[in-house]
């Protein structure tokens, strides 16, 4: 029977929780990863009609892009739609996991890339690389080395993400007292993995530190190129089609064509200088402030399409990994839109 912790598992490896900003509570909110799961409804926000959803579809865990906790909750008493749903979820056994800023920062079938592919970009890197990668050094005795560098190595490589090296090294006997020196470089999303191997063979000293060398793998937003130049106008057209938008806010057009774009789901106006040092045209997110609007400072046009719409895509994105990897199970897209912004044209 496929539980909820298989299905955690499955996304953990797409998005490892490690990779979420450090004000997210991406993970397993609320319910037992020990539950049989009896089926999967896709979302961006848990929200109560979600939840009835979930009970109709026979669906037991609900997996949201965005965290329905974000701060600790002193009181479950229904005052509040957060209390309401997860009071609602607990009493009908319904799991919620939310899998937020983890899934923002991969490139292989994160939030952006979804994104990009609705407009066609190609060429795509991630806008702003996060360093990702950690290295380990520790002396052994040459009886364990062989064992503890293959072990090491394993738990290195465990869950590792496409594009990325793992590298352990064998560094002379004899040196600090006839000991061997294991080096291992590793993603810090394995990192657990590789201090729960060394705890295995008892008190041993190491050093652990991050490399700053930035992942091609690992970051914030993601630039790409049209497959053809295109006018602000016709790419403002684009744009609003594919991502199937009501309205685009944008800065002042510029009178340039349209061949680089710079995008991020979500909130993305933190990611500004790196789009302008991207040389892209057009930046494309959500939820910008009226005066964050004269940052563009003719450098390029920011089109603000809705925090929502630009996630959207996300909900089937997650449907589909899951699919995937469990091919006869029940997965579904929400059906309800959770969108809290209506818009009067």
């Amino acid at each position: 029977m496929t539980t909820i912790a298989d299905i955690i598992q499955h996304l953990e490896r797409i998005a490892p929780p490690v990779y979420q900003e450090g004000y997210d509570n991406a993970g397993l909110i609320v319910g037992q990863a020990s539950q049989t799961c009896t089926g999967v409804l896709t979302c961006l926000d848990a929200t109560e009609a979600v939840v009835a959803e979930a009970r109709e579809k026979g669906c037991n865990l609900i997996v949201a892009h965005h965290p329905i906790v974000f701060k600790g909750l002193k009181r479950l008493t229904g005052r509040n739609y957060v209390e309401r749903v997860v009071i609602e979820a607990i009493r009908h056994e319904i799991a919620i996991y939310a899998i937020h800023t983890n899934l923002d920062n991969v490139y292989a079938r994160g939030v952006n890339s979804a994104i990009a592919e609705r407009l066609g970009l190609t060429n795509t890197h991630i806008l702003a690389p996060q360093a990702a990668l950690k290295q380990l050094s520790i002396y052994v005795s040459p009886g364990e080395a062989d064992e503890l560098k293959a072990r090491l190595n394993e738990a290195a490589a465990a869950k590792q993400q496409p594009g990325t090296a793992v590298r352990l090294a064998t560094i002379g006997a004899g040196e600090a007292g006839a000991l061997v020196k294991l080096e291992v470089t590793f993603h810090r999303a394995q990192q657990g993995s590789v201090l729960r191997t060394l705890s295995a063979f008892g008190e041993l000293d190491y050093q652990l530190h991050s490399l700053e060398q930035p992942s091609a793998q690992i970051g914030a937003g993601l630039v790409g190129e049209l497959p053809e130049p295109l006018s602000e106008s016709d790419f403002l057209a684009h744009l609003k089609s594919a991502m199937a938008v009501h309205c685009i806010r944008h800065t002042p057009l510029l009178d340039q064509p349209v061949q680089r774009v710079a995008l991020c789901g979500g909130a993305g106006g933190f990611l500004l200088p790196q789009a302008i040092g991207s040389g892209a045209q057009f930046f494309i997110t959500g939820d910008y402030k009226y005066h964050e609007f004269f940052d563009a400072d003719g450098h390029l046009v920011i089109a603000d399409i809705g925090h929502f719409e630009s996630e959207q895509f996300t909900i089937p994105l997650l449907a589909n990994i899951l699919k995937e990897k469990f091919g006869n199970f029940a997965v579904h897209c929400t059906e309800v839109v959770t969108n809290p912004v209506r818009y009067y044209v």
